[in-house]
């Protein structure tokens, strides 16, 4: 568990911890919008709820993880998180994660102390790196986050992504090491 404490009196602090099975409700409310939207994932807009849930709270050894809020915000779920191998077999020591954030606490660093976490935690588990595969390159907060922490762009697939307002946009390879 990885606790965020702030010295903004504006912003509330938040605990990354394992997801339980309670959680889906608020994560569902998080996941909901951002796959509707179209904009920075590459799920199919249709997604059911059910098919997010198995999507979303992969078994061992993937797991999935929240920022649930303190204070007078305790027990509201921030944003999310889930980890697992990016490929089986001889690809299995690489990590990669996904992360989503309730409109409410975007832009006050939930998501980078989500992918953090992920980080620590995919260290622990034994993988050597982590890479997304499907960073779209419109999406420059999370560019910037990511890159923050060590994550570099390998390549850019060019016109890979249709955004529903922006058109074909590129998706980042982005990689680093652990």
């Amino acid at each position: 568990m990885r606790t965020h404490e702030t010295t903004d009196s504006t912003v509330p602090g938040w605990e990354i911890r394992p997801a339980a099975a309670g959680d889906w409700p608020a994560v569902w409310e998080i996941l909901e919008p951002v796959v509707r939207a179209g904009e920075t994932f590459t799920w199919d807009r249709t997604t059911t709820g059910h098919q997010a849930f198995e999507r979303w709270f992969q078994q061992p050894p993937g797991q999935t993880f929240v920022a649930a809020g303190l204070g007078e915000l305790a027990g509201v779920i921030m944003g999310t998180g889930e980890l697992h191998a990016n490929q089986g077999g001889g690809g299995g020591h690489v990590a990669n994660a996904g992360y989503m954030v309730h409109p409410d606490y975007q832009g006050k660093g939930v998501a980078r102390s989500l992918c953090a976490y992920s980080l620590d935690a995919a260290r622990a588990a034994g993988f050597r790196a982590m890479q997304f595969n499907a960073v779209v390159e419109s999406n420059v907060n999370a560019v910037a986050a990511w890159q923050s922490l060590g994550f570099e762009v390998l390549a850019t697939l060019p016109e890979a992504f249709l955004h529903p307002r922006l058109g074909y946009v590129g998706l980042h390879v982005m990689y680093r090491r652990l």
